[in-house]
């Protein structure tokens, strides 16, 4: 393969100097080479260069279904389907269609000439629609999803050599994929979540994962880097919905941070290092998806009075209506109208800590004095009561009653998994990440977290 052609296309997993580290890459953009040989693992995503000066792709998808992974080598590993995804172009034709997106199938092309069962397609194929493409690893097409006016879709399938029309394809039919993007940061994190094709929700919730350990308001820096596998489903009719983290890798001034996503027995969901430890502290840092101080803690002109007073907590840009999350497990010890905070709520958390949110617009549904949440539960939402000029959160951290610095106070860590759910945590998550270890290039993550399973009791 020479060197030219491997620039065109894009690689999940990074190419070696011989021959036989070629072989362990996966190409996912037409046309379709998949040599794999010697492998760790064998996966299939869609994956965004982190080179922020490489050219901007085709808005064409290529994404293929994630098989369940084994760490124990096979000896015929199977190759997963790849579903290509793109949109009808004005006055385009099948045939064109077909030659465009690389669905380069002989048998396709004629049957959808030829047969009569084919030729209303022709004259209904909708404009800026959606298409969707499915392919074995040989390249041929096995199912072809085609918009039709009057919003009907239609699918052809193969059946061994020969071909089929089916009509109103089942809108309920939704594909569960996982999407890897990788960014370098240039400015911001949604500066580069926009120019990676991240969406915005994925790009918040890393803020809010990685949060505990990670102030992306004061700590970010240009060449920081991050990996991050979140689940994407796509119905029959190409409507595309965007699901949570699964694992991510981020990289802040040269400290690497590992997350993985794992439900325990009791259906509580959370993020641990590959060690199945719980991420940073039992806290977040902000009570916000992502935010930035307007006003520090401690000595300050009142911005409504005029005089100075101690400012016991931090204000943060939020715009009136903005979830307000609860920093850490806790209960409600206070919710109601307190003088200059306007709408305020107390939580009360393990060791002596303490929480307070002000300036609240409305409390979320349900929430009472008393009431037990969780972290990142949402409690409220801001806004401008209270003695404020605008609208934004206060929020505070008391140990003891006595208030400390939201953005330097030392937080406690979260409770540890027992051994019983650590050894299952290992278990349940080796495969999530093996494919992290992928698409990261770092196949050293695996053993790391090997050497991490409980030793068994000596029978």
């Amino acid at each position: 393969m020479s060197t030219k052609k491997c620039a065109t296309i894009r690689c999940i997993l990074r190419k070696g100097k011989t021959e036989e580290a070629m072989k362990r890459t996966i190409w996912l953009r037409p046309p379709f080479w998949f040599a794999l040989s010697g492998a760790f693992v064998t996966l299939g995503l869609a994956v965004a260069a982190i080179d922020p000066n490489r050219t901007a792709p085709s808005p064409q998808e290529v994404i293929a279904s994630l098989p369940p992974i084994s760490l124990h080598p096979a000896a015929e590993p199977s190759l997963p389907p790849v579903v290509i995804r793109d949109r009808v172009q004005q006055g385009e034709t099948l045939s064109e269609l077909l030659e465009r997106i690389g669905a380069n199938d002989p048998e396709l092309i004629d049957y959808a000439l030829a047969a009569p069962e084919a030729q209303p397609i022709h004259r209904r194929l909708l404009g800026n629609g959606t298409v969707t493409l499915k392919l074995d690893p040989t390249g041929k097409v096995f199912a072809l999803q085609l918009p039709l006016t009057h919003g009907e879709r239609v699918t052809i399938e193969r059946d061994g050599d020969r071909f089929a029309v089916k009509n109103n394809a089942d809108s309920s039919d939704t594909t569960t994929f996982l999407e890897a993007r990788e960014g370098v940061i240039s400015s911001s994190l949604f500066a580069t979540a926009d120019e990676i094709g991240l969406p915005y929700e994925i790009a918040s919730r890393l803020a809010e994962v990685f949060g505990t350990e990670i102030d992306f308001s004061r700590d970010l820096r240009v060449g920081d880097a991050f990996v991050v596998l979140y689940e994407t489903s796509i119905d029959a009719l190409g409507n595309k919905t965007v699901g949570d983290i699964v694992a991510a890798e981020f990289t802040n001034q040269g400290k690497t941070y590992r997350v993985l996503r794992y439900t325990n027995r009791d259906g509580e969901t959370g993020f641990y290092t590959p060690d199945g430890k719980a991420l940073g502290s039992g806290f977040l840092r902000y009570p916000l998806k992502f935010t930035r101080v307007t006003s520090q803690f401690g000595l300050r002109e009142h911005p409504v009075t005029g005089g100075m007073k101690n400012h016991y907590g931090v204000d943060l840009a939020a715009a009136t209506g903005t979830p307000v999350l609860a920093a850490s497990d806790g209960r409600v010890t206070f919710l109601g109208w307190k003088g200059g905070y306007g709408n305020l709520v107390i939580l009360a958390h393990r060791n002596g800590y303490e929480t307070r949110y002000g300036h609240l617009s409305a409390y979320a549904k349900g929430l009472t004095p008393g009431q037990k949440v969780q972290q990142g539960q949402v409690i409220a939402y801001s806004g401008a009561t209270g003695r404020v000029t605008g609208p934004h959160l206060h929020y505070e951290v008391r140990i003891g009653g006595k208030p400390y610095n939201p953005q330097t106070v030392r937080l406690p860590g979260p409770e540890p998994l027992p051994k019983a759910e650590l050894a299952r945590f290992l278990e349940q998550t080796r495969s999530t990440l093996t494919q992290l270890a992928a698409v990261a290039r770092r196949p050293e993550l695996v053993a790391t977290q090997q050497r991490a399973q409980p030793s068994q009791p000596k029978g």
